[in-house]
């Protein structure tokens, strides 16, 4: 999703109903996890009602969204009453990977209009987003819309409680054919519906994923092509490719780190936050698996052998994006969504940018990939509790705008800005961004509520559908089965506050400052921490739905 989303994997509370818990990131053990399956959530989401205008150009094999490389021609009005008729503000906060937007926006204004309204974002830099949420729910401040990623909710401690407390049950508004009133909501995928139920109660409108993959590898393709370096086509050829791209004379490095792609080369499971089921019928999670430690040991030389960036490499850390547009690494990974708003970016500049995602691949030949899914949303829109029926019923047709789909006036104005402001049309008719955009869009209505998923080409991108669509489809083959495929699992908060403290262990094993041997401890406490507690719980939600 948008931008660089260091990020991907995408989205953890706390706080119970009790008006004296507070809601934020406690780390504290406390929820015990929990699940609802598809039949449950059946119930309280909304009756799809297809939406799409236009057949697309390139079918995407599902889970894959279709692609469109032509522009319509005519647009049609998909809303045609103001959303907004109360004359109050509404207020938002979202998420940006990139320069902050100036607060004076003639693109964020002009879609207010369009709704009958204004809109006030505070939008907030995506790599801190989680501590800003925290400093929010913790104490209890949030505005009438707060979108949140999938990644975040995965780091705030039990936030399947603590998401009752400060957010609407939309249940009642939203339910069944109660949609209806709302057709554009009712035309998101109801896979990403039942995504958004927490404890059998609708609780957020889903931003559906346009592709089930969080992650792709790329490659600088021009610089390579320059080089006579081919592609890598297996975990040997992407080590000579570090080596041939490396050349710190030249301040030249080949990778950002690519741990998470390194991983799913060699095969590791990445289902339900690492966890699957292993050949025997019982619940492992990749720490434990050879395939996990082969990724462990190959990507430790690449730091060993310098292959990273400095910066990347170092405590400090680094912009991996900007190394990577700059010349200065030629291979990271990072989710499908950033692709285009970097091309776009650098092709403007016309200097022969091309950023292509390499085709899936093995370790070896006799080492199948695989290709993690993520959740069939990305992240959610939640409306603050306790607003009363006529203002959450305002801000669902707020939301409902922002579902307007790829054919529709709305959704090019969401998109693209108004012509002559922010656009200009080329000869077929597809708006060409221009510097204003760049500056005043910062995905605001993009982020603040779903819409269904496509992949379209523009004139800077002419091949953009064709490439990403095109990955996608043959990715699919390589798309890991999990086990507990259409429940929605809750984690136990007591893995939540083990995840990170276990991967920053790894990451010291990465980059040198502990031994390749300590490994086996770190998964030693790992498992005692809650590691083995987690399992248990995984494997009861599988025995509990029949599996």
């Amino acid at each position: 999703m948008g931008a660089s989303t260091s990020r991907r994997s995408f989205l953890g509370l706390a706080g119970l109903g009790a008006a004296s818990l507070a809601l934020g990131c406690s780390k504290k053990p406390g929820s015990t996890g929990s699940a609802t399956n598809a039949e449950q959530a059946a119930g309280v989401v909304p009756t799809f009602k297809d939406s799409t205008l236009l057949p697309p150009d390139i079918k995407g094999v599902r889970p894959m969204a279709d692609g469109y490389v032509k522009y319509p021609t005519s647009l049609v009005d998909a809303v045609t009453e103001k959303a907004i008729t109360s004359g109050k503000p509404v207020t938002a906060v979202t998420p940006w990977w990139g320069p902050a937007p100036p607060a004076d926006n003639r693109y964020v204004q002009a879609v207010g209009a369009d709704m009958g309204g204004t809109i006030t974002f505070s939008v907030q830099d995506g790599n801190t987003y989680g501590d800003k949420l925290n400093t929010m729910l913790g104490a209890r401040d949030v505005p009438e819309l707060t979108c949140i990623p999938g990644w975040e909710i995965q780091k705030l401690a039990r936030f399947s409680d603590g998401v009752h407390v400060l957010f609407e049950d939309l249940t009642p508004y939203l339910a069944g054919d109660k949609a209806s009133a709302y057709p554009l909501l009712a035309g998101l995928d109801t896979a990403a519906w039942k995504d958004s139920v927490w404890g059998g109660r609708l609780m957020g409108v889903p931003f559906p994923t346009d592709t089930p993959y969080p992650t792709a590898l790329y490659i600088r393709q021009d610089v390579a092509e320059q080089r006579g370096v081919a592609a890598p086509t297996s975990l040997d050829t992407l080590y000579e490719f570090g080596r041939t791209m490396t050349n710190p004379d030249r301040g030249e490095w080949a990778f950002g780190d690519i741990f998470l792609e390194v991983l799913q080369i060699c095969g590791a499971p990445g289902s339900q936050n690492g966890w699957t089921r292993g050949a025997d019928g019982k619940v492992v999670h990749r720490y434990e698996t050879d395939q996990y430690k082969r990724a462990l040991e190959w990507m430790a030389r690449v730091y060993r052998e310098k292959l990273i960036h400095p910066d990347l490499a170092s405590s400090k850390g680094g912009d991996v994006t900007t190394l990577f547009k700059g010349g200065k690494i030629f291979s990271y990974g990072t989710g499908l969504g950033s692709w285009k708003e970097t091309q776009r970016e650098m092709t403007r500049q016309g200097k022969g940018f091309n950023m292509q995602a390499v085709k899936v691949f093995g370790a070896d030949p006799d080492t199948p990939p695989v290709r993690w899914a993520g959740t069939p949303s990305i992240m959610w829109t939640f409306v603050r509790k306790g607003l009363g029926k006529d203002r959450t019923e305002e801000l669902l047709r707020v939301l409902n705008h922002t579902a307007a789909p790829f054919g529709s006036k709305e959704y090019e104005l969401q998109n693209y800005g108004v012509e002559g402001t922010h656009f200009t049309r080329d000869a077929n008719g597809a708006p060409k961004t221009n510097d204003v955009f760049t500056k005043e869009f910062a995905n605001q209505f993009i982020f603040l509520g779903g819409r269904p998923a496509v992949v379209v080409s523009d004139p800077d991108l002419p091949h953009y559908a064709q490439d990403v669509v095109g990955w996608g489809n043959d990715a699919t083959k390589y798309l890991e089965k999990d086990p507990w495929a259409g429940i929605k699992v809750e984690v136990p908060s007591e893995q939540a506050a083990i995840q990170q403290p276990t991967d920053d262990k790894v990451t010291d094993i990465l980059r040198g400052r502990r031994p390749l041997t300590d490994f086996d401890k770190v998964v030693k406490e790992w498992r005692a921490a809650g590691g083995d507690k987690a399992r248990d719980f995984y494997a009861k939600v599988l025995a509990d739905n029949g599996r």
